[in-house]
């Protein structure tokens, strides 16, 4: 089973201490990139938790947003910081006095609770094993949930990606078809090119009419690539049906690469009109392809 990269999940984890939340969102990424969001007095946990989302997650700009209620905590401090609270009055009197605010520029308490480090508040010391334990039983849940959102659209886009090889090998089928014709028309033309040329004066050999056609057939000989086309469906295929224990993004998009290389060879050593139509289909399909790829884990 493929895996999309994108998705969204939520955990939560509850005690008698703290509520602890965590929401996860993950979009398209070359390579695994974590970032973490949480209060900065739990920073101690944030390598814990990234690891725990790197033993699921191979590939996706990943954002991990972590939030703790403390309610249940009954033995917070406040403190007051009346040195700090002096100055921070002393400061704002003389801005207020250096220049003329009018009524307003009064020095209110409000102001002076809202200034930085004025009060604080401080609970009892947390035990870290506990508080991790707490972050990592929410993670896990959060992560379960954007797995199965992953793979829900995971398979998604192997029902589509299936049935654009689907496309893929009908064109390539139809190719293949008219392939063989080209040389009985290139023959066809030019003898008759060349009896318009000579105008009957002398009659070419279908020996070296049969010669041409060879050398222009060996030119446009395309079987290797349609051969290893089909062979790149196949493996593209065989892709769809991983199970799941690996990124394989990676791999699909460097094999639609080998599918465009040869695509585009094809189109290159064929001088045929309906061929290169064919090519336009087909070039086209590899491209939807590739861009939904970009989305594969």
């Amino acid at each position: 089973m493929i895996k999309s990269m994108t998705g969204f999940g939520r955990g939560e984890f509850a005690d008698e201490t703290s509520k602890v939340t965590v929401e996860i969102r993950a979009v398209n990424h070359r390579y695994l990139d974590i970032f973490v969001k949480m209060p900065r007095k739990y920073a101690f946990a944030e390598e814990a938790v990234k690891a725990a989302v790197k033993e699921r997650l191979s590939r996706g700009k990943v954002e991990i947003s972590v939030t703790v209620d403390n309610t249940g905590q009954s033995d917070s401090d406040v403190r007051l910081d009346r040195d700090l609270a002096a100055r921070y009055y002393d400061a704002l009197s003389t801005l207020k006095d250096s220049f003329d605010f009018g009524d307003e520029s009064k020095v209110s308490l409000s102001l002076l609770a809202k200034m930085p480090d004025v009060i604080k508040t401080s609970a009892a010391e947390e035990d870290e094993k506990a508080v991790t334990e707490r972050l990592l039983r929410a993670t896990a849940k959060a992560v379960d949930d954007i797995c199965r959102m992953r793979e829900t659209e995971g398979a998604k886009l192997a029902a589509d990606l299936s049935a654009r090889a689907d496309t893929v090998s009908d064109i390539r089928a139809r190719i293949e078809k008219r392939a063989p014709e080209i040389e009985k028309e290139y023959a066809a033309k030019f003898k008759a090119r060349v009896e318009e040329l000579l105008d009957g004066v002398y009659e070419v050999p279908e020996e070296r009419i049969a010669l041409e056609a060879a050398i222009f057939a060996d030119k446009a000989n395309i079987t290797e690539e349609l051969v290893r086309l089909d062979s790149h469906v196949s493996q593209l295929r065989d892709f769809l049906k991983s199970d799941g224990s690996e990124a394989i993004g990676k791999k699909i998009d460097f094999l639609i690469q080998e599918m465009n290389r040869e695509a585009n060879t094809i189109g290159s050593k064929s001088n045929d009109r309906e061929i290169t139509s064919m090519m336009l289909d087909l070039k086209a399909e590899i491209e939807k392809i590739r861009e939904q790829v970009q989305n594969i884990e």
